[in-house]
């Protein structure tokens, strides 16, 4: 019998569950391997390239599409979650998600690499993704244990984006970049047991309508828009053809949406998500927190491996830095939830990321010992386990369980398209020339945009989001 949607509902939810572990292990490995594959291939861009007999800036192209297609389709997968279920989604997603794996893995070009890795691999995590916000948000009610949950996910999160060059770089060197895809799918396979036991706690709702021309519009804009920056050191003409023409389908696509409304018909969004003023604040912050920390990754990983000569091992053991600055952090997520607000998390969060760019920065021209990147990437790497989990936890508490889908849908959509403008926009300024000079001017731009970030969490309300139900 499906517990009805209602507080008393919710509280009966929470009490007979606590805290299932049967839950948050499957959620936080499936949060572990999609952010993992964002950014392993990153200490793998030679190896890769050499294999398949490609450049750098192909490499740097299936990462970006990888990012891209999660972030166009992020916002449909949510909505689909709904009429189809949050579980069998997130079995669907990993499906899709495992047979891509193997694809790449077997890859003898850029073309299937792009296939398996940048297409099926986007279109799943896209699948999977939205439930494990949705689920997360309605299983955990108030704002300390939801911060727990979210804060073992993020921090899952995390650690495989900060994590992802150590490990994809000892499975590079020990074995073949290709045995990373195969590590993928192994735990994709693992996760797909552990959902075994995972219940969702609402029923599908079979007469959610689909819009489908909202769904074309707002994946073609956003489309556009990342192929833009990324033909930015190819010809700034069709850069900003594709940027005006990517932000005049994104106009059509809300003017498209206001008209449905209006029709009293169901569009793929609601344009009251964008009426919440503390909820718009938080998307700011998770955009600039993924742009930051998928840019500097390839930032720092293209810099140590074509300019410091760094094999894919050396440069994932000096990332190990951040993988253990954003574990130590994200691990106090509970904690820190009962005794600072939200907006201050996010504020620490940006401002020691900030502090930890400009310490790479201070340390670019000096020895070229692996030593130098450690404090700046530990400094990352706390900042941004501080200030992940409150901004996400912002943004899922500020709207009722029956728009549950639709914002976790944007939430990932917006950290997404974040993750894939911080590489093409890193990429854009590095792979013409990785020397000390472009170095430094993608970690300042990085950094200035972080600067944003900071001012956007200033903005947020001082006292955390109530936490609504429906």
């Amino acid at each position: 019998m499906t517990v009805p949607s209602t507080p008393e509902g919710a509280k009966a939810r929470q009490e007979k569950r606590p805290w299932p572990r049967q839950v948050l292990a499957p959620l936080a490995l499936a949060q572990f391997v999609c952010s993992f594959a964002g950014s392993n291939m990153t200490v793998m861009i030679q190896d890769i390239s050499e294999d398949l007999d490609t450049t750098v800036q192909g490499v740097q192209t299936a990462i970006t599409v990888f990012l891209l297609v999660m972030a166009a389709l992020m916002i449909p997968g949510g909505i689909l979650t709904d009429r189809y279920g949050r579980k069998r989604c997130l079995v669907i997603g990993l499906a899709v998600y495992g047979i891509g794996t193997v694809l790449s893995a077997l890859a003898p070009g850029l073309g299937i690499l792009i296939l398996g890795n940048s297409i099926l691999q986007g279109v799943g995590t896209a699948l999977l993704i939205p439930p494990v916000y949705i689920l997360t948000t309605l299983l955990f009610t108030n704002v300390a244990d939801r911060a727990r949950a979210f804060g073992a996910i993020m921090g899952m999160g995390g650690v495989g984006a900060a994590a992802g060059p150590l490990i994809g770089g000892l499975i590079a060197s020990t074995i073949s970049w290709r045995a990373a895809f195969v590590f993928q799918a192994l735990v994709v396979a693992l996760i797909i047991v552990l959902t075994r036991r995972l219940d969702d706690p609402l029923p599908p709702d079979p007469d959610r309508v689909f819009d489908t021309g909202g769904a074309v519009l707002s994946a073609t804009g956003l489309i556009l828009v990342v192929m833009g920056i990324l033909a930015a050191d190819d010809n700034a003409w069709l850069m900003g053809a594709l940027l005006l023409v990517g932000a005049l389908v994104l106009v059509a696509f809300f003017r498209w949406v206001r008209a449905k409304e209006r029709a009293g018909a169901q569009p793929l969004l609601s344009t009251s998500l964008f009426r919440n003023r503390t909820s718009n604040l938080g998307l700011i912050t998770q955009h600039t927190q993924w742009l930051m920390l998928m840019g500097v990754s390839f930032v720092v990983a293209a810099y140590l491996q074509v300019v410091r000569g760094y094999d894919a091992i050396g440069t994932g053991v000096i990332f190990s830095a951040s993988t253990l600055g954003l574990l130590v952090s994200s691990l106090g997520a509970e904690r820190f939830a009962k005794r600072r607000e939200q907006r201050t998390l996010v504020m620490a969060g940006f401002a020691a990321t900030i502090c930890g760019i400009g310490v790479l920065l201070a340390m670019a021209h000096g020895e070229p010992s692996a030593w130098t990147f450690v404090p700046g990437l530990l400094l990352i790497g706390l900042g941004m386990g501080v200030m992940l989990t409150p901004s996400v936890n912002v943004v899922q508490s500020s709207f009722p369980e029956d728009q549950q889908g639709e914002i976790s849908g944007l939430s990932r959509s917006v950290s997404n398209l974040g993750s894939s403008v911080g590489t093409a926009l890193a990429g854009t300024i590095l792979v013409a020339d990785p020397a000390v000079g472009p170095y430094a001017v993608a970690l300042g731009v990085l950094a200035f945009i972080g600067l944003g970030g900071f001012g956007a969490a200033a903005m947020l309300p001082r006292t955390p989001a109530p936490t609504r139900h429906g």
